[in-house]
C-alpha cells in the first residue's frame, strides 16, 4: 500500500468529506486520470454502490459490472438484477466448482481483465486483511492501493459505516450478502473485530497505523519485501538499489561508470579502460572468460558474507574483469581508501 491517510473513525453523514477523500486517495495514488473512463466491479453492496455513486460525483466516466457466481440461487439472482436495474451493470456469468474466496477474486478478476478496474475495499477490508494476513502467515501486510494488474481501490480511507451511510444519506438501496458471516472475512467482522474493541477501543485505527508505518519505506522496497520469490533487486533511485536474496536484504550503490575515479565504500578505483562500470557483487557472477564464481573467489579469500554484498567488482557488461583487492585486471587500480596517504 502507498502512503495512506488514516480515516478518523468518524462517519460523515453529510458525504462531503466521503466525496474529498476519495479523490485525494485517487490523486495521491494517481488511480484514475482526471475525468477518465472506470469499470466498477460492484456486487451491490454498500462499499461497490458508493464507490459506483462517490466516482460519478466526481466526474469520473462510469460503467459497472457484476459477476454472478450462481452459488445462492435466487438470491444471486436478485443481486444481478439489481445491479443491473440500479447500476447499469453489465452481468457476466461465471460458474465456478471450488467455491472458495481465493478462487471466486481470481475468477472475478480474470473474468473482467482489460479496462482499468475499481473495486469498493474500504479501511475495513484492510483491517480484515491484516488480521488475516497475520494469522495466516505472520506478515501484517495490507490491501494495495493498486493492483499488479491495473486493479484499484479508491475507497481505502473510508470506514464500511461510512459507504453505508454514503447511500442512506442519498436514498440509495444496497444489497447485504447473507453468505458473508460464513466467510474468514465474516469470522474476522463479526468475533475477532468486536472481541479486540473491548481490549481497546481504538484497535481499528491502531491497525491501520501498524500497516501505514510498515510502509514508511519506498513502495518498490515494500513490494521487494512482500515478493514471493527467492531473488529480486529494485531501483530505489538516488543511486541506491535494494537486493533480496532469500530472507536476507541489502543495499548497495546503482552500477557507476568508471570514468576516471570512483569512490565505493572503502575503495578508490581507478581506470581509463573505456566501457567499464562498478557495481555490487551479484550471486551467479563469474570472472571473464572463466568458469569461476565470484562466490568462490570471496570464499577461497575467506572474506565474510557480512561483507561480500558491499564488495565492488570491476564489469565490462555482465562480465567481472576485476574484484578489488582479489582479483587484478590490466589498466585497473583499487586501494582501500585506509591505505591512500593522508
Amino acid at each position: 500500500m502507498r502512503g495512506s491517510a488514516i480515516p478518523t473513525g468518524e462517519c460523515d453523514t453529510e458525504g462531503v468529506d466521503v466525496l474529498t477523500r476519495v479523490e485525494r486517495r485517487i490523486r495521491s495514488d494517481a488511480l484514475i486520470e482526471p475525468g477518465g473512463d472506470i469499470t466498477c466491479l460492484v456486487s451491490g453492496g454498500a462499499d461497490s454502490t458508493c464507490l459506483f455513486f462517490a466516482l460519478s460525483e466526481l466526474g469520473y466516466r462510469v460503467q459497472a459490472v457484476h459477476v454472478d457466481y450462481g452459488l445462492r440461487g435466487e438470491e444471486s439472482d436478485d443481486d444481478a438484477a439489481f445491479c443491473a436495474s440500479v447500476l447499469g451493470a453489465t452481468i457476466l456469468r461465471v460458474r465456478s466448482t471450488r467455491a472458495t474466496e481465493d478462487e471466486l477474486r481470481r475468477l472475478r478478476y480474470e473474468a473482467t481483465a482489460g479496462p482499468l478496474r475499481a473495486t469498493g475495499h474500504t479501511a475495513s477490508d484492510q483491517i480484515e486483511t491484516i488480521l488475516y494476513r497475520l494469522a495466516s502467515s505472520g506478515r501484517p501486510s495490507g490491501i494495495k492501493s493498486r493492483r499488479e494488474d491495473g486493479v484499484v481501490r479508491p475507497l481505502l480511507d473510508l470506514w464500511r459505516e461510512e459507504t453505508e451511510a454514503f447511500c442512506r444519506e442519498r436514498g440509495i438501496e444496497f444489497r447485504l450478502d447473507s453468505s458473508n458471516p460464513q466467510t474468514a472475512r465474516g469470522l474476522i467482522r463479526n468475533e475477532i473485530l468486536p472481541l479486540l474493541e473491548r481490549l481497546h477501543p481504538a484497535a481499528r485505527l491502531n491497525l491501520l497505523r501498524a500497516l501505514d508505518e510498515r510502509r514508511v519505506m519506498p513502495p518498490a522496497l515494500a513490494e521487494l519485501l512482500d515478493a514471493p520469490i527467492a531473488s529480486k533487486r529494485v531501483d530505489l533511485g538516488g543511486g541506491v538499489q535494494a537486493v533480496r536474496e532469500h530472507d536476507r536484504v541489502w543495499l548497495e550503490q546503482s552500477p557507476v561508470a568508471l570514468t576516471g575515479e570512483v569512490h565505493w565504500g572503502g575503495w578508490v578505483i581507478a581506470s581509463d579502460r573505456p566501457g567499464l562500470r562498478v557495481r555490487g557483487w551479484r550471486p551467479g557472477d563469474r570472472l571473464a572468460g572463466r568458469s569461476k564464481k565470484i562466490q568462490d573467489v570471496f570464499v577461497d579469500a575467506k572474506i565474510p558474507r557480512s561483507d561480500r554484498e558491499g564488495w565492488p567488482l570491476v564489469v565490462h557488461g555482465d562480465e567481472v574483469v576485476a574484484v578489488p583487492g582479489l582479483v587484478d585486471a590490466p589498466g585497473v587500480t583499487a586501494v582501500r581508501q585506509t591505505e591512500v596517504g593522508e
